[in-house]
């Protein structure tokens, strides 16, 4: 296999990937192994569990606010037809996941993140203002320090909400911090301290020169999500610097010694 990474970081890249060069890291999507089946429901405890025993480079969660603003990691905005943002936490007391667990606050997810094995890949979820963006993050980030993780090496932000990417490059200098658009050019986001990509894999199909323009500007790519093996193969030869997928053992075995581990 030809060499494919074409890796020039900015320090906050350096930190996490410059390492790992020609490797690719690995990031499980959600969390979610694609097998519900054994208990390994997406954004559950368990599965982060999963993700540091077998010392993935990445495990991704993804996480909302409820209106007496408790950060909550679930990925869809509602449950079972209730809007988290705009219901109290207690609302939510009697919902469990597919593998039995009650819906996890930031703070219990975290206590697992402790235990390490995996770099915690932190998809902050667009909320109903710009208030309660700030706040979330704001909260985020003194959830990161209270369980020793606000540490570049640990974790990496990424988000859909512009808003959000920059609040966190206000407040976590030295972080990866990716912008979640397939709307826009890597040159187009790199602002402020936004200092990564991370688009669906049919956006680097159309524009099969964005990753090389991406690290033309010192900017980490990860592209998401990705489990046929020949979207793999063919990420994997544009030189992304992570896969985010559903398949992280499919990837690996694609991969052999060329994955990136924690």
């Amino acid at each position: 296999m030809r060499e494919y990474i074409h890796l020039a970081a900015a320090a906050a890249v350096v930190a996490l990937l410059a390492s790992c060069s020609p490797k690719v890291a690995v990031t499980a999507h959600r969390g979610y192994w694609n097998c519900e089946e054994a208990g390994y429901a997406e954004n559950s405890i368990k599965s982060l569990e999963l993700a540091q025993k077998n010392h993935l480079w990445g495990s991704e969660f993804d996480v909302h606010m409820t209106s007496d603003l408790v950060i909550v990691v679930h990925h869809d905005r509602d449950i079972k037809g209730v809007n988290i943002q705009t219901h109290d936490y207690a609302d939510f007391k009697d919902y469990r996941l597919k593998n039995g667990e009650k819906l996890p606050t930031l703070d219990e997810y975290l206590t697992q993140g402790e235990k390490g094995g995996t770099v915690l890949v932190f998809e902050l979820k667009s909320q109903i203002d710009k208030a309660h963006e700030d706040y979330m993050v704001d909260q985020s980030v003194e959830a990161l320090k209270r369980h020793g993780l606000f540490d570049p090496k640990k974790v990496i932000f990424i988000s859909f909400s512009w808003n959000i990417c920059q609040r966190i490059a206000a407040l976590c200098p030295g972080f990866t911090n990716q912008y979640l658009s397939g709307n826009k050019a890597p040159g187009e986001v790199l602002d402020g301290g936004v200092n990564g990509i991370d688009y669906h894999y049919s956006v680097f199909q159309k524009n099969p020169t964005w990753v090389k323009e991406a690290h033309d500007r010192k900017m980490s790519v990860n592209v998401w999500t990705v489990d046929n093996e020949d979207d793999i193969k063919e990420m994997i030869g544009q030189g992304v610097d992570c896969i985010t997928t559903n398949e992280p053992l499919k990837v690996r075995k694609i991969l052999g010694g060329k994955e990136k581990k924690y």
